[in-house]
């Protein structure tokens, strides 16, 4: 058979400065690898490459929301079926050993196998802007929880006359109290004046950090109740919890084929967990953790606030089920309540 007519697929293993690629054809037979720079001129050669050696069907990228982001984005727009492969287990990996080419070649094998079967979130709309906002956000909290635990710890060993003077003060206080502090710059050589100029520099970082945290949580709330009209007013949810799940979700609606599997993709799918005279079913543990824990978040509310959710508790606890089993009902409901929702959102997001 010609090259030109044979079926082919692609894999790629990803990296910041290079890409390397292999195809094989339907029966599995190894056709070539390649290395390509992680760079448009890269992405456009490794595609010309790839068409060169056949007909391509589908190409499977790992990494496809790190590394590989930009050569999934330049393949989807080239008309290209792109597919999301998971990292290469680690028996696998014992048995052939780690090279490149080897993670190239088994992100092809994985997708002949029909184990690649999720699309990779396109990053090219309002919801990567909410990813990236939210980023944002989150290492700003992080940065101003640790300051505040710098600031109480320095307190704990600085000199009396401070300890005394901050000992008992509640976070608001504390950081205010230690930003008003006017140390002798030109006597830092004394601890007593040293520990006040370290005091307030944490201080005045705390400050700015929650300065900035809540700029991000006005833009971040603003761009997630736009996107998503519809899932934000549902009972539970929240701007942070709304903006998990499209993160999870991503730009491309098509990722949502069912309700079960956007439950699986969000984690909160039953699976089997029975034994012996026990039959009973658990939450599987993969999928999106901040999406899981979005939903558990807004079940947990549910249960405390919600009329018709105390009633379903109160009703299956007469019937002998804890209440972890419980909350796993009730995230597996409101998955499926939550994806229909967020598909009306995306209808409008699309138009």
């Amino acid at each position: 058979m010609a090259g030109s007519k044979r079926s082919i697929i692609g894999g790629v293993d990803t990296h910041t400065a290079t890409h390397h690629a292999a195809l094989i054809d339907r029966n599995g037979r190894l056709i070539a690898d390649a290395e390509f720079p992680a760079t448009p001129t890269g992405y456009a050669s490794m595609l010309r490459w790839m068409r060169a050696k056949g007909k391509l069907s589908r190409v499977g990228v790992e990494g496809t929301g790190a590394y590989g982001a930009g050569l999934a984005r330049y393949l989807h727009d080239q008309g290209v079926d792109v597919l999301e492969v998971p990292r290469p287990d680690r028996r696998l990996r014992r048995q052939r050993g780690k090279s490149d080419p080897i993670d190239a070649e088994a992100a092809a094998r994985t997708v002949l196998a029909g184990k690649a079967s999720c699309a990779p979130k396109l990053a090219d709309g309002p919801i990567e802007a909410i990813r990236m906002l939210r980023v944002a956000r989150i290492g700003t909290v992080k940065a101003r929880t640790g300051a505040l635990n710098t600031l109480r710890s320095m307190v704990i060993t600085a000199p009396e006359s401070l300890r005394t003077q901050l000992r008992g003060l509640s976070s608001a206080q504390l950081v205010a109290a230690c930003a008003r502090l006017r140390p002798d710059l030109s006597n830092l050589g004394d601890p007593a004046q040293a520990a006040k100029h370290a005091l307030r520099s944490i201080a005045v970082r705390v400050q700015h950090l929650d300065t900035e945290t809540r700029a991000l949580r006005k833009q971040l709330d603003e761009l997630t109740q736009a996107a998503a009209p519809a899932t934000s007013a549902v009972f539970g949810l929240g701007p942070d919890t709304v903006s998990a799940l499209l993160v999870t979700v991503g730009d491309n609606p098509d990722r949502l084929r069912s309700e079960a599997a956007f439950a699986h993709l969000c984690g909160v799918a039953p699976i089997p967990a029975s034994s012996g005279k026990t039959h009973r079913h658990r939450l599987h543990r993969g999928g999106d953790r901040s999406s899981n824990s979005a939903l558990h978040i807004a079940t947990v509310v549910r249960l405390r606030y919600d009329p018709r959710s105390r009633a379903y508790a109160d009703r299956r606890t007469t019937e002998g089920l804890s209440m972890p089993e419980i909350i796993r009902c009730q995230k597996r409901y409101l998955a499926r309540e939550v994806f229909h929702t967020l598909r009306a959102d995306y209808a409008k997001i699309s138009t």
